[in-house]
């Protein structure tokens, strides 16, 4: 089975380098008409060019594609929603979403300021609500859409001096969830990736014979299986490498207790019984493990 996107129409932000510029190539390379939206920012946000769009734009082109080029920042929202009113215009429907575009300010948290942490939350976390909502109605409409947001390792797991970035890749995890919800009725299927590649954005993280291995076009068939027609929702999955995993948030068996043992000295007494990872499950929503939690455990 050959994937194709045949009079598919993507939005790919953060698309003028790195993994958008991969996605971007690729989508079109397999018939979608693709808009390759990128502020041309340095990696911290700052400056704004249209040459690294336009730049993509044309190697879509130049291989027989259809492109066009779009410099809104994903944290303006009026911006964003004209872009998506041109490309409604232009090509008559919107299929594909993936928001790509993210900065970095690292810094420990101790050395953090309030603004290193608000900034890059609204281009990643604020950034991905603004361009998804932009689509939502679209795409509800036309009973066809596939969404992809963006997380990481670092929200996962947790990487040292990375709190905001982590805040905000994991907070995409909790929008993606809900929205899986949301969409399921009207065929909108939202995912999100866990890329591990060699970019712009991680030049300087991982070692350098490390990198060589990590290139952007390792984690792009993960991508686009995920905005495909045959796509699941509401998935996880780490890619980079050569490597494709999944991730869940899990939830252990834990312990039901009587209203007279309900103390915190039963809670630091039956630690372990909580923690036991035997059996452990993934609840389809919240309201399921409110439920499991009131109908007791083992």
């Amino acid at each position: 089975m050959t994937l194709r996107f045949d009079n598919r129409v993507a939005i790919v932000t953060g698309a003028g380098g790195g993994l958008g510029r991969a996605y971007a190539l690729d989508l079109a390379k397999r018939g979608a008409k693709v808009v390759v939206n990128d502020l041309g920012g340095a990696r911290d946000g700052s400056g704004s060019s249209l040459s690294a769009a336009q730049a993509v734009v044309d190697e879509i082109t130049a291989m027989g594609g259809e492109a066009m080029a779009n410099g809104a920042s994903v944290t303006d929202a009026a911006a964003v929603e004209k872009m998506v009113a041109v490309v409604k215009e232009r090509w008559g429907r919107i299929d594909i979403l993936i928001n790509n575009a993210g900065i970095l300010r690292d810094k420990t948290f101790v050395k953090m300021s309030h603004d290193d942490f608000r900034q890059v939350l609204d281009v990643h976390l604020m950034g991905s609500v603004i361009c998804t909502k932009a689509v939502w109605e679209i795409m509800r409409e036309q009973a066809y859409g596939r969404i992809l947001m963006t997380t990481s390792s670092t929200g996962l797991y947790g990487n040292f001096g990375q709190a905001n970035y982590g805040a905000a890749k994991l907070g995409l995890v909790g929008l993606m969830k809900t929205l899986a919800l949301e969409g399921g009725k009207y065929n909108v299927k939202i995912n999100t990736i866990a890329p591990l590649a060699a970019t712009r954005m991680t030049e300087d993280l991982m070692p350098p014979e490390l990198l060589a291995k990590m290139g952007p076009e390792t984690v792009v068939p993960a991508a686009v299986y995920l905005v495909s027609d045959e796509a699941p929702t509401n998935a996880v999955i780490n890619a980079g490498g050569g490597g494709f995993e999944r991730s869940y948030v899990t939830l252990t068996r834990g312990i039901h207790v009587t209203p007279e043992d309900m103390t915190a000295e039963t809670v630091a007494a039956r630690f372990a019984e909580i923690s036991d990872r035997t059996g452990e499950i993934v609840p389809d929503t919240g309201a399921a493990q409110g439920a499991m939690a009131l109908g007791g455990g083992k």
